[in-house]
């Protein structure tokens, strides 16, 4: 039997550069595991979830979940894990307890759904949704971390993009990366465009490099959160604050709940974490239910029916700290039907068709006779027209000699 106990910890996200995760001290007694539902009750609160569960839950919608692994057997995620490949170049055991731990919390946020008939446990954002675990880097107290760290940074870059092109080929239709590297790639900025073209939401966290008070000036840019196209998240505590980890930067779009989140560790346990991380990752889930309810809505409808509708909106409408505001996820998803009515969705890539080919173009329908003199009428008045251009330039121009 799994125990459900808080724990005292303290992770960090290798490439993240300081992407901590706070811990809770450990309480006197075991915590009950009906007792987390109740310590995320504000989360859910201040995201508006309940209300937005009336909609939609996220069924149908694959999230990946690009990071240091997934455990699937945990009890809040079981049956709705599936697993990708390991890009890291490491090779540490899933039976590892220090492998996939940050993963395994970020998977939680978004579709855990509980046990004992889902009323005990973590409950993420989109419960009905599923993972699809890619796992590109190790947790920092990996036993392979070290050798991972020594990669060259051409192939650290690399293993992200192979991450994002195989949770595109593979049906996710939101990406969520709580993690972070501190230069541009060319082969990842290429696959996010694939992503997008593909009508897959990528988010990402803002970094956890906010600056102390005494320090003025944004803080240091984080990848992917600052290419296009990409949800930037930064963190806010539970009075709607932001939380001075969280980086302030112009990336930044919207603000989630990230400090003492809690959330269930791959070894089944009931962790307290905090960072930009997990405020990615719930924002991530809001786009599930987005996605599940307007599957053709495009990522930039998706952003704005995210970025319109929050609450805790900063002084004139925006800052480099919140974005936007907090989401509010029962109102994005009623943003998000007006927006698919304005646009029209677009048709889905045929489940034949591959990632990445080229579809057949639809076929032509044959011109009747009608449509042919149509055609060698307008073709006839076209000749006409510039004949009679081609006179008068001429005429000007010896006018003009």
């Amino acid at each position: 039997m799994l125990s459900q106990r808080w724990r005292r910890g303290f992770a960090l996200l290798a490439a993240c550069g300081v992407a901590s995760l706070a811990a809770l001290p450990v309480p006197a007694r075991a915590a009950a595991a009906d007792s987390i539902r109740g310590s995320q009750q504000w989360v859910l609160d201040m995201l508006n979830a309940e209300a937005a569960w009336q909609v939609s839950r996220g069924a149908g919608v694959t999230v990946a979940v690009i990071d240091s692994g997934v455990n699937p057997y945990v009890s809040d995620l079981l049956g709705s894990v599936r697993t990708g490949p390991d890009f890291t170049g490491v090779h540490t055991s899933t039976a590892s307890q220090d492998w996939g731990m940050h993963g395994t919390w970020m998977a939680s946020l978004i579709a855990g759904h509980g046990h004992d008939g889902g009323f005990s446990g973590v409950i993420g954002v989109a419960p009905q949704a599923r993972i699809l675990s890619v796992r590109v880097i190790p947790d920092r107290a990996d036993p392979h971390y070290k050798q991972y760290e020594r990669e060259p940074e051409t192939f650290i870059q690399q293993s992200l993009a192979r991450g994002i092109d195989y949770a595109v080929a593979h049906g996710a239709r939101v990406i969520s990366m709580s993690i972070g590297y501190s230069a541009p790639s060319a082969a990842v900025r290429q696959e996010l465009q694939a992503a997008y073209d593909h009508g897959v939401v990528v988010i990402a966290s803002a970094g956890n490099s906010g600056a102390p008070p005494a320090r003025a000036g944004e803080a240091p840019e984080s990848f992917p959160a600052n290419y296009p196209g990409v949800i930037s998240v930064g963190a806010v505590k539970d009075s709607g604050a932001v939380a001075g980890f969280s980086s302030d930067n112009l990336s930044v779009q919207v603000a989630a709940p990230g400090v003492s989140v809690p959330a269930q560790g791959r070894d089944g346990q009931y962790w307290s974490v905090s960072g930009t991380s997990p405020a990615c990752a719930l924002v991530a889930g809001v786009a599930a239910l987005i996605k599940a309810k307007y599957p053709g809505l495009a990522p930039d409808l998706v952003a704005s029916a995210m970025t319109s509708t929050t609450t805790n909106r900063p002084a004139g409408g925006y800052d480099s700290q919140v974005g936007f505001g907090i989401v509010d996820a029962a109102a994005a998803l009623a943003k998000a039907g007006q927006l698919a009515g304005a646009r029209p969705a677009q048709p889905g890539v045929k489940a034949t068709a591959r990632y990445k080919g080229t579809p057949a173009p639809p076929p032509v329908s044959p011109r009747g006779s009608g449509q042919l003199v149509l055609f060698a009428l307008l073709a006839l008045t076209s000749l006409v027209l510039t004949a009679a251009a081609g006179t008068r330039l001429a005429v000007f121009r010896r006018a003009n000699q």
